[in-house]
């Protein structure tokens, strides 16, 4: 969500104003989620929300990443007579007179410094790697191009677009709230404030690290490997949870410490067995 207008912005929106536009979707779209949250967090129980959410936030991360190694393949090439248009504004580590060839991905990666100048009506079609500045943009525009800092020109963006609001869909009900929930729930009373408090610490030096680490990550691994390593990490989120995390709906604080106590893992996974409701009365 940090990230999600620089999201749309490589997945082929060149625009600021635009990917920002695009971005308010998200913020939308978490606050709807929230609201189904309240609704259905009693009826449906903590634990199922919790693995539905992570099934939708692993089933978008994959389409994310495969939405990225699309752009990447079809990465329009960078064009040398189109480049030489621009006389000294060529990127500097772009080299026309060499036998490289290059794609507008090449043009990002080599470094923050160069930007691709897309072709004015069909914007796959080989065009200009430059020097990043504003003097350049300006020129670019004025042919009626698209400048191009973050990502690629592609006809995935939309298909970027709708798995990044399904993944806010998917995440809001779910691992957006839920864990503060369970977490106001599963310790025994006399732990209840420190573990509390532990755990808030724990979700936002782990939301720290994700935010400091997201764009050094994409530059590094590139973005589809980014998306494919979170996807990674949210698929062992939901083994962990399936195996460890109880279903606390309907219970008291009282009984949530007992059927903990009783290991009983029937009565974990929401199943009242005789067993539990003896031990419980």
């Amino acid at each position: 969500m940090y990230y999600s207008p620089t999201i749309v912005q490589l997945a082929g929106f060149a625009s600021n104003s635009t990917a920002l536009a695009l971005s308010l979707i998200t913020s939308g779209l978490n606050a709807l989620g929230s609201i189904v949250s309240i609704y259905f967090v009693d009826r449906a129980g903590r634990r199922r929300l919790l693995l539905l959410s992570l099934i939708g936030i692993v089933t978008c991360l994959a389409l994310l990443s495969g939405v990225f190694f699309g752009v990447t393949k079809h990465s329009p090439a960078v064009s040398k007579e189109e480049t030489q248009v621009f006389g000294n504004y060529t990127c500097p580590a772009f080299n026309p007179t060499s036998g490289m060839t290059w794609t507008c991905m090449d043009c990002m990666r080599a470094t923050s410094e160069c930007g691709f100048c897309a072709h004015g009506g069909n914007k796959l079609l080989p065009r200009a790697c430059l020097r990043s500045d504003s003097t350049v943009r300006d020129a670019c525009h004025a042919n009626h191009r698209e400048w191009y800092t973050r990502g690629c020109p592609s006809n995935f963006g939309w298909l970027a677009l709708v798995a990044l609001g399904a993944y806010i869909v998917s995440y809001s009900p779910g691992m957006g709230t839920v864990p503060w929930i369970v977490n106001s729930e599963i310790y025994p009373l006399r732990y209840r404030g420190l573990c509390g408090g532990l755990a808030a610490v724990a979700n936002w030096v782990s939301n720290l690290i994700v935010t400091q680490s997201f764009l050094s990550l994409t530059e590094a691994l590139g973005t589809a490997p980014t998306f494919l390593l979170f996807c990674g990490i949210s698929a062992v989120a939901f083994v962990f949870i399936f195996l460890l995390v109880p279903e606390t709906k309907g219970l008291p604080f009282e009984e949530v410490e007992k059927m903990l106590e009783s290991k009983d893992y029937k009565a974990w996974r929401g199943v009242r067995t005789q067993e539990s409701k003896d031990h419980n009365t």
